[in-house]
């Protein structure tokens, strides 16, 4: 039965996981096309989640945590649109350095993810719950 209980936290600690994963990507998505409003300012930056190891000392297991949510340093793409307030001298406007194709397929792993640990979570209930069936007769 501990196993079980062990089974339950390691599926909830990836669950909690990807969890923020899936919150950070709807951030990313939601500001994919938003634009600076003046000359100057720079458009939303996109942010990526980082997983490390943590030991959970009350099962002694290896469970994932997040490690951080960071931005992400890569460059902004350019658009013209010399009529934007926020256009340079150029014409050019700052965009979000966020790829919505990218956004999807991360946010469809990590829904993959957070759902393999759900199912893991139901059949350790399920087992449990067996279990106690059992031990009750």
């Amino acid at each position: 039965m501990e196993d079980l209980m062990k089974t339950m936290r390691l599926s909830a600690a990836g669950m909690k996981a990807q969890g923020t994963r899936l919150r950070v990507i709807s951030e990313n998505v939601a500001n994919a096309d938003s634009l600076p409003t003046e000359t100057g300012k720079q458009p939303y930056r996109r942010r990526v989640v980082t997983f490390k190891n943590e030991l959970d000392r009350a099962t002694g297991l290896q469970t994932v945590r997040v490690k951080n949510i960071r931005t992400d340093r890569s460059e902004f793409p350019q658009r013209y649109d010399p009529g934007h307030p926020a256009a340079d001298p150029n014409g050019y406007v700052l965009t979000p350095n966020v790829n919505p194709l990218i956004e999807m397929t991360d946010m469809r792993e990590a829904q993959r993810s957070y759902e393999a640990n759900l199912n893991t979570l139901k059949a350790a209930k399920t087992m449990l719950q067996g279990t106690i069936d059992i031990l009750r007769r």
